[in-house]
């Protein structure tokens, strides 16, 4: 009874200490909702070059990903879509200090449904009666959506447009919002325009005067920081910056 006792113990340990060596070649990556297609594929390259280390992504709205990280969510890798959510990443001393790096920058556009015939070319024609709803991210937890309030409070349109606002919980659903034809224009970022060029098209370039730029950091809770800061190099490496290239995300 004992010998068998002492092999149950045993087995026991060998499948708690290979879930252990499982769980260490998690990489929690948790990326803005834009970044979605880019860093599938790049999560994808990643593990193909490293096949002990699988990467579990985490996409949604920057601000609510900093929120799920100051709450204790897993996370080695944050990558936001604007430098504001950074900065108060790095107040709130989730991310390693010195390590923060741009990869990326985007542009801001507005577009309609694929059939639509408004004629939009400008922020002052979305003020046009005919011109309905629009899909704009919420600014408090949506970077996309506080681009869209400083460039609509530059031309003194964000209170005349207010009561058109539907406002969403990501740069994603204002696309699907647009391409579903639920509103008649949306604000969403040059790269979330060309993924649905059969439903939706841009109708003009949001001027801005600030740039859209992505960083990237590891979090001061990474299990991991050799790993973690050999996932930052890859996505800022060619072949990294290759597949941003490909979904239409601009150089630093």
């Amino acid at each position: 009874m004992p010998h068998i006792l002492a092999n149950r113990i045993a087995a026991a340990l060998a499948v708690t200490v290979a879930a252990g060596f499982a769980q260490a070649g998690d990489l929690h990556v948790s990326a803005a909702a834009s970044l979605t297609n880019a860093f599938t594929d790049i999560a994808r390259s990643y593990e193909a070059r490293h096949p002990n280390t699988k990467v579990l992504l985490n996409f949604g709205a920057s601000g609510a990903l900093l929120q799920q990280m100051a709450k204790g969510a897993p996370a080695d890798v944050f990558a936001s879509a604007d430098a504001e959510t950074m900065d108060a990443a790095a107040k709130q001393n989730l991310i390693a200090n010195g390590e923060r790096r741009n990869f990326a920058r985007n542009s801001l556009v507005v577009i309609v449904p694929r059939d639509s015939r408004l004629a939009i070319k400008r922020l002052q024609d979305l003020a046009q009666p005919q011109v309905g709803k629009l899909a704009i991210g919420n600014p408090a937890s949506v970077p996309a959506g506080r681009y869209t309030q400083h460039a609509l409070a530059a031309a003194r349109l964000w209170q005349p447009l207010a009561g058109k606002a539907i406002n969403t919980q990501s740069v994603r659903q204002s696309l699907d919002y647009v391409a579903r034809g639920e509103v008649d224009a949306g604000f969403v970022y040059g790269t979330d325009a060309v993924l649905m060029q059969d439903k939706v098209k841009v109708a003009f370039a949001v001027p801005l005067d600030v740039a859209i730029d992505y960083p990237i950091a590891r979090t001061a809770t990474a299990a991991d920081a050799a790993e973690t800061k050999r996932f930052v190099d890859f996505v800022l490496s060619p072949a990294g910056q290759a597949v941003l290239a490909k979904y239409g995300f601009l150089k630093q």
